[in-house]
């Protein structure tokens, strides 16, 4: 798939990655054969692993604050601009629904600003990725609308991940917007019939305890866990709850009668199925149905980062750098997934080998 699209389209491309973060998505465009030049985030800490993996320069920079001459300079003479983003989606998140006055987050008019940086470069191709429930808000439908009235063509679609072939129940939104005409994601790739699965991501990597490392990748490592943790954890059941636990074990949190629905933390993952969402707090067995199948932990930051695509060998931080757990997991739960940029990058390329100019 991926060569005919490249021999069908003799383009000279060049994408910039707005929001880039530790470079999933950028990582993405590039294993589908779209070159990426740079990034933009104001997170300085994403600096050494994106440019590391991806070999596009870094800036770290506000997006309201950077022109529109500091993004064109990217671009080389004679390349077909892309550009992509996916703005911080705390904001319009459904764990969020209950903030009344999310307007006046700092991160709520960031899409706002990816737009006047689009109007302003003028680029041939878009793309931003996001939470479904930003389509609720009518922040989102000025950004499509504003879109079309700059002679873009715009399609979105709420995506279900393991359908283009990542083990995790996730949704996001994926937009596409073109100058030349319609333009969609490709069909997908998977079916409930041939999901990935837990054990095919993870299952081959070597058995570890709560708080130790593996000596062969010192990100294959799991949080410590508390004595009552351990015995929550040794109680807990594949795809169970912490209603398996015997009464003494459970939280007080879980004794009233709001907690019965929290079903979905203190749990264990199971082999034969998706993960959840993978989130910034995955290494924390008490955050969310992390716990791993069989051993009697939560996630290690490998586990986490393989359920997100990205591959066994990209690099989050410098060599002989002290492993800060939070910070990695922030980096890697916050990313697109590494394989959902692939298939941002082979729909763009499909839609520019139909649209020869």
């Amino acid at each position: 798939m991926l060569l005919f699209y490249a021999m069908e389209n003799s383009r000279k491309l060049a994408a910039i990655d707005m929001f880039c973060g530790v470079g999933g998505l950028t990582h993405g465009l590039k294993l589908s054969g779209i070159p990426v030049f740079a990034g933009f985030d104001i997170d300085e800490a994403c600096k050494y692993s994106y440019e590391e993996n991806n070999q596009a320069k870094f800036i770290s920079k506000d997006i309201r604050n950077i022109s529109a001459k500091e993004i064109l300079d990217f671009f080389p003479d004679g390349h077909e601009k892309i550009m992509v983003g996916c703005a911080p989606c705390q904001t319009f998140s459904t764990h969020t629904h209950k903030i009344s006055n999310r307007e006046k987050d700092q991160k709520w008019g960031l899409i706002t600003e990816y737009l006047k940086k689009i109007i302003e470069v003028q680029p041939s191709i878009v793309s931003m990725e996001n939470v479904p429930g930003i389509t609720k808000y009518p922040i989102f439908n000025d950004f499509v609308t504003s879109l079309e009235k700059e002679g873009f063509s715009v399609s979105y679609k709420i995506v279900f991940c393991p359908d283009y072939g990542i083990a995790q129940s996730r949704s996001r939104l994926v937009l596409l917007a073109s100058r030349y005409g319609e333009i969609k994601l490709i069909s997908p790739t998977h079916t409930k019939e041939n999901y990935l699965t837990v054990k095919n991501v993870i299952g081959h990597l070597s058995p570890i305890e709560s708080g130790e490392f593996d000596n062969t990748d010192t990100l294959h490592f799991s949080a410590s866990l508390s004595k009552l943790n351990k015995k929550r954890m040794k109680a807990s059941k594949p795809g169970g709850s912490w209603m398996d636990w015997p009464k003494a074990l459970r939280a007080d949190c879980h004794k009233k009668e709001t907690g019965s629905t929290y079903k979905s933390v203190y749990a264990r993952m199971r082999w034969d199925a998706l993960a959840p969402t993978i989130t910034t707090q995955f290494y924390n067995f008490g955050t969310g149905r992390f716990g791993h199948p069989e051993q009697n932990r939560a996630l290690s930051i490998r586990e986490g980062a393989l359920i997100q695509t990205f591959p066994q060998t990209y690099k989050f931080l410098p060599p002989n750098t002290l492993i800060n757990k939070g910070l990695v997991c922030r980096m890697i739960g916050n990313a697109v997934p590494v394989r959902l940029g692939e298939v941002i990058g082979l729909s763009i390329l499909k839609h520019l080998s139909e649209y020869q100019v």
